[in-house]
C-alpha cells in the first residue's frame, strides 16, 4: 500500500484532517470515546503551536542555545533523507513548544507474575503494548485502574512520537534540549516509523527502529561528529550496554521463577528479592560508571514487570536487525526492503524468521558448518 504523505500545518488540508479525527471518534465505541477525545485534543494544540523552523531561526528573540539546536536539526534532517534513506518530507521542519517535559506519558502493564506487556488496540495503529496519554494525570488514572485489576504499572515520559506518516511531525521542546547526538538520534528513530509499521507488533516496529537510530546515529558522527561527540557517544554506548545487559540478566531469571508452580505468596516474596538485587546491581554498576545517573530515574520507580517489559519492547529484536543490516553490507535501502518483506509476514512467521538473525542462532549456525 502507499504512504499517505506527509504535510505541513499551513498545507494541511482541514477535510481531510476533520475526517480522520471524526472516524476516530465515531467508530472508538463508548469505552474509547473518551481516550480518542484526549488524543485529539493533544494533537490539534500540537499543529496550533507549530511554526517553521526557518521562521523561529529569523527571529531575534529566539535564545542562542534553540536557535543552534534547531539548525543542528534541519542539518540531521537533510543527512536523514539524503544518507539513510528516510522519508523526504515535511517531518522536523517545524517546531512547537508545548511548555511541558513530556509530549506523552506512556502507561505499560503486565500481569503480576508474567514479563508479557498487556495490548491495547486502537483503530489505524492497531495493538500496541502501551498507551499514551497527553497529560499526567490521566495517564496515572489509567495506570491506577491497572493495579486495582491486579497488574504491574509503569508510567514513563515520552518526549516524541510518530503519527507515523499521516501528519508532518514537528520537532519539540521536549527533546531539543537533549545532547546534539539525542537529537539527532531521536529524529532518525521517527523517521523510520514511517518506513516500516507493522499493526499489532510493538516489538518489531521500536527494535527497527532503535536499529536504525543506531546506525544513522554511528553515519552521522563519522560524517559530522567531533571528536568529542564521538567519545561521548562511546562512553553513552558502553552504560547503555551495561544497563540492557542487567535487564536481560533480570529479564530471564524472572521469567525461570514465574515458570515455577509455587504458591503466590512465595512467588511474590520472590519476585521482590529479584527486584532487589537488581536494585543493588545497578549501584554497583553505576560506581563502576564513576557515577554516571543516567538511570536514576528509571531506578528511582517502584521495580516492576511493567518497568522491564517498557525495555524490552524497544530492544528485544534489536539484534536481529543489526545483523540483517549487516547481511545486506550495511547498504541501508536493501535493508529497508528486506525488513518490508519480513513485515508482509504473518506473526509467528516474522518472528521465526528474526530468531534466525540473533547472536545464538547464529553462533549454532557458524558451529554447524564448521
Amino acid at each position: 500500500m502507499k504512504r499517505r504523505r506527509a504535510v505541513t500545518a499551513a498545507a494541511r488540508p482541514p477535510a481531510r484532517v476533520f475526517c480522520i479525527l471524526l472516524f476516530l471518534l465515531i467508530f472508538s465505541g463508548c469505552s474509547q470515546l473518551a481516550y480518542y477525545a484526549q488524543s485529539v485534543r493533544g494533537q490539534l494544540d500540537i499543529w496550533r503551536r507549530e511554526k517553521p523552523i526557518k521562521a523561529v531561526l529569523e527571529d531575534a528573540a529566539v535564545p542562542p542555545a534553540l536557535r543552534e539546536k534547531l539548525s543542528l536539526v534541519l542539518r540531521a534532517r537533510e543527512f536523514a533523507s539524503a544518507e539513510l534513506g528516510l522519508p523526504r518530507n515535511d517531518s522536523y521542519r517545524r517546531y512547537a513548544d508545548l511548555q511541558r517535559p513530556y509530549v506523552l506519558w506512556n502507561v505499560f502493564a503486565a500481569p503480576e507474575f508474567s514479563l508479557q506487556p498487556v495490548q491495547w488496540c486502537f483503530v489505524m495503529v492497531g495493538c500496541v503494548n502501551y498507551r499514551g496519554y497527553f497529560a499526567r494525570e490521566d495517564a496515572d488514572a489509567f495506570a491506577a485502574a491497572a493495579v486495582a485489576q491486579g497488574h504491574d504499572a509503569y508510567v514513563g515520559g515520552v518526549p516524541a512520537y510518530s503519527t507515523l506518516g499521516w501528519f508532518a511531525d514537528p520537532v519539540l521542546n521536549t527533546f531539543v534540549k537533549y545532547p546534539p547526538a539525542e537529537v539527532t538520534r531521536l529524529i532518525f528513530h521517527e523517521l523510520s516509523h514511517q518506513v516500516v509499521y507493522v499493526k499489532d507488533d510493538s516489538v518489531f516496529n521500536e527494535s527497527f527502529a532503535v536499529a536504525v537510530e543506531r546506525e544513522g546515529l554511528r553515519r552521522w558522527l563519522a560524517a559530522h561528529g567531533s571528536a568529542q561527540d564521538r567519545e561521548t557517544y562511546e562512553k553513552m554506548q558502553r552504560y547503555r550496554a551495561g544497563f540492557l545487559s542487567l535487564m536481560r540478566s533480570y529479564r530471564g531469571r524472572l521469567s525461570q521463577l514465574y515458570g515455577q508452580s509455587i504458591p503466590p505468596a512465595a512467588m511474590r516474596a520472590a519476585k521482590r528479592e529479584l527486584f532487589g538485587e537488581m536494585r543493588r546491581e545497578y549501584d554497583a554498576l553505576k560506581a563502576a560508571w564513576g557515577g554516571f545517573a543516567g538511570y536514576d530515574r528509571w531506578f528511582s520507580q517502584p521495580l516492576n514487570n511493567a518497568l522491564l517489559a517498557s525495555v524490552s519492547i524497544y530492544t528485544q529484536r534489536v539484534p536481529a536487525f543489526e545483523a540483517m543490516l549487516a547481511e545486506q553490507g550495511g547498504d541501508l535501502p536493501k535493508f529497508y526492503a528486506a525488513v518490508r518483506a519480513l513485515a508482509r509476514l504473518d506473526k509467528p512467521a516474522r518472528e521465526a524468521a528474526l530468531r534466525r538473525y540473533e547472536p545464538d542462532a547464529v553462533a549454532a549456525s557458524a558451529a554447524n558448518a564448521l
